[in-house]
């Protein structure tokens, strides 16, 4: 066993929450551990191959888990120095105001937030920032009032996305520049980190120009003398004082031997998946639910979107290199013709010809897959799934993972769909949309966990939350969560920028605390 070692802040997780955390508290000079299961991830050419990442899936993490039905599957899960970050698709959207509040859905209710959206305004403005998100205030019909402009200069369309964006325009609709976190300066491509490459979205980024957790948060961070990271290192749990008051031990297994850290405050921030099972494997006589845990919720309130993934086939062929540029959220909170939210719709990571030949026989039979790559133009749709008790995380005694998870809410997304399958016409291209299920692998929607969160969901009453409105557990003192596992919604955008915006919004309590 090695020497007990101990710290201020122990955070474990590297991604949007622990990442951006580490940078934040890094100035204050107590000594913080971060812990890492993973490495960094290889830097190789395979980064950009689209049949090692979509179809060998080589960065995904070697894992099983079962679903309610005890089918086992492969989550798309990233266990890496900057987490999923580094293959997120980077859109860096705020949650809408009244995302804040209750919202009647078709499906239900998805309740409020014991924070208001005021409250979080001034750090999504700090995150836009940080991550160097670039964007365009105005454009967005539903876009919340901002404190001060995006910094850089929204990402410009290529020739085939600025006519579907005139065409957009042309039949009454407000489409709008996607914010996007890329280091990208257009006027001096030469100095310019980012290439505009055609293998951002889903892709780890080769050239380190995408702003990712590792690049812009814990690689910062560790310029700073107090603060530590240790890769391999897998937590296994959490050992309480006598009491059940406090964290008193981070049992890990570092390349595989077993180790024992302590810290003053102790930040969970692995996935909401994963840091609920964390939470759930460190029961005790004190937490015998699993810690933080009197209220029975965690684990439970599982969420990830209702998430599709398509293809239109454009008329003319679709060059265009950097597709994920525009956005459309006409029909976000609804539509002419239905009276609750549909959703959300943004440009996807354009498809190639080895990514439609891994799931060509299903569709498209007679026509070319190369015509087809060459003419398609990739959407992702996104509308709201709702919190429901028994959509859960649990644990078996081994830590296994199960993940009981039933679509909710999907009317809207049907209509969101069908509301895009009406406009092609319209757009330049042929009447049918075409599902992409290589994108997320075979199984949609379980096996997407991209967008999971509200596992361990803040709120003021300790009977129906873990956490309290600083992230930190009802029942410890010194546990805080600051990864998506905190939300009470989804609502229907990119859930990264609340996570960064949140975590700096954590960080600015734990700076008060520690000093």
């Amino acid at each position: 066993m090695a020497s007990h070692n101990h710290y201020d802040v122990i955070i474990i997780g590297t991604g949007a929450g622990g990442g951006t955390l580490a940078y934040h508290l890094a100035p204050s000079g107590k000594r913080i551990l971060l812990l890492e299961r993973g490495d960094y991830l290889p830097r190789e050419k395979d980064n950009w191959d689209s049949r090692a990442v979509f179809i060998d899936n080589k960065y995904k993490a070697k894992e099983s888990w079962q679903d309610k039905d005890g089918k086992i599957f492969h989550p798309g899960i990233h266990y890496y120095v900057g987490g999923n970050t580094k293959v997120y698709g980077a859109v860096l959207l705020r949650f809408r105001k009244q995302d804040f509040g209750e919202v009647k859905h078709h499906g239900g209710i998805s309740p409020a937030w014991p924070i208001t959206y005021e409250e979080l305004e001034p750090y999504y403005t700090k995150a836009e920032h940080l991550y160097q998100v670039h964007g365009h205030r105005g454009e967005d019909p539903t876009e919340p009032p901002a404190s001060a402009p995006y910094r850089y200069q929204p990402v410009s369309h290529e020739p085939r996305i600025q006519e579907l964006h005139d065409d957009l325009v042309r039949i009454g609709h407000r489409p709008f520049h996607l914010p996007v976190g890329v280091r990208l300066d257009e006027a001096h491509r030469e100095k310019s980190p980012c290439i505009r490459c055609s293998t951002c979205d889903g892709y780890p980024c080769l050239v380190n120009a995408k702003s990712d957790a590792q690049v812009t948060c814990v690689d910062p961070a560790l310029e700073h003398q107090n603060v530590r990271l240790l890769t391999h290192t897998m937590v296994t749990h959490l050992e309480t004082s006598t009491s059940g008051r406090e964290v008193k031990k981070v049992h890990v297994e570092r390349d595989g031997v077993p180790e024992v850290y302590s810290a003053d405050i102790v930040v969970v921030s692995c996935g909401a998946i994963n840091s609920a099972a964390l939470l759930l494997r460190s029961v005790n006589d004190k937490h015998p639910k699993g810690l933080a845990n009197s209220s029975d919720v965690v684990g439970r309130h599982y969420m990830c979107h209702n998430n599709s993934a398509m293809l239109a086939l454009s008329k003319r062929p679709n060059p265009t290199v950097f597709q994920k540029t525009l956005g459309v959220n006409d029909y976000y909170f609804r539509s002419t013709d239905w009276e609750y939210p549909l959703g959300h719709i943004q440009m996807l990571g354009k498809s190639d010809l080895e990514t439609l030949r891994s799931g060509a026989p299903p569709f498209a039979p007679g026509l070319a897959l190369d015509v087809m790559a060459k003419h398609s133009i990739d959407f992702w749709l996104t509308s709201e799934d709702l919190p429901a008790p028994n959509n859960r995380v649990l644990v078996n005694k081994n830590g296994d993972i199960t993940l009981q998870y039933t679509e909710t809410n999907v009317e809207g997304h049907n209509r969101l769909i069908a509301k895009l399958k009406g406009m092609l016409g319209e757009i330049g291209c042929d009447s049918h949309l075409v599902p992409c299920n290589f994108y997320l692998g075979k199984k949609i929607p379980i096996a997407g966990t991209a967008h999971q969160c509200g596992t361990v969901r803040f709120g003021r009453d300790p009977k129906t939350s873990a956490l309290d409105v600083h992230c930190k557990a009802h029942d410890l003192d010194n546990l805080y969560v600051v990864d998506a596992s905190f939300f009470v919604s989804s609502t229907a955008v990119n859930p990264s920028l609340t996570i960064i915006g949140n975590a700096m919004r954590v960080g600015d309590h734990l700076l008060e605390r520690i000093k």
